[in-house]
């Protein structure tokens, strides 16, 4: 019997620590999320008034490929933030920007700047290469196609949002916590029943003895006199 009690106990620590775990983790990315949002909205709202349409001054991503390992890992988070002047970038930051690349060619990369040109009309253009790659991606990007600079990188939560995003983690994280609290609730509400019953039986027996000792001592009251 003491053995499946250090069980449960060791089985239920363990449940407490993945949920714990995976609401931080969730909440952590609801509050990035929101200050982003946030703050790109005060920005965008002054831009507009501004007559100018920049891109958003904060963005996140999620890498999905390997090639800037080990600096950023595949599901690890970047955090960039708008560089408003190409001066400001130089060799060595890790840009993400719409890549030209055929092997990228339509979607968003995270690379590092390994070269910087300036043509004859003043227009920057940025040589990007991957940390784990070969070679050096084979189209050079202008200015107007980098979204930010990155910022800082939140290492796997985008195992959270991956598993977020798939029916297990909705069952996982949705349904099966909805039905254990539930369950809890039902056998909260049966122990209080039950502990409810246990009491008024209790006081029933109680009453019921006390009834008996009065009834015995008026007869033996009586049988006396």
């Amino acid at each position: 019997m003491k053995k499946n009690k250090d069980w449960l106990t060791t089985l239920k620590k363990i449940l407490h620590f993945i949920t714990t775990v995976l609401m931080y983790s969730i909440c952590l990315i609801m509050i990035i999320v929101f200050l982003v949002f946030v703050v790109n909205f005060i920005d965008k709202q002054y831009n507009l008034k501004s007559g100018k349409n920049k891109k958003d001054l904060f963005s996140a991503y999620t890498i999905v490929s390997p090639s800037m390992v080990p600096a950023i890992n595949v599901l690890d988070v970047v955090v960039t933030m708008r560089v408003n002047n190409p001066e400001d970038l130089k060799k060595g930051d890790i840009i993400t920007f719409n890549s030209t690349d055929y092997r990228y060619s339509g979607v968003l990369v995270t690379h590092r700047i390994v070269n910087i040109e300036k043509t004859s009309s003043g227009e920057y253009l940025f040589t990007t290469k991957g940390d784990n790659n070969n070679t050096q991606d084979s189209s050079r990007i202008s200015f107007g196609e980098i979204y930010g600079r990155v910022l800082f990188r939140i290492p796997k939560i985008g195992y959270i949002q991956y598993y977020l995003s798939s029916i297990l983690g909705w069952v996982a994280i949705i349904i099966v916590p909805a039905v254990m609290i539930i369950g809890y609730d039902i056998y909260k509400l049966i122990k209080t029943l039950k502990s409810k019953d246990d009491n008024a039986k209790k006081i029933d027996n109680k009453k019921e003895n006390t009834k008996n000792k009065r009834i015995k001592k008026e007869k033996e009251g009586r049988f006396k006199k």
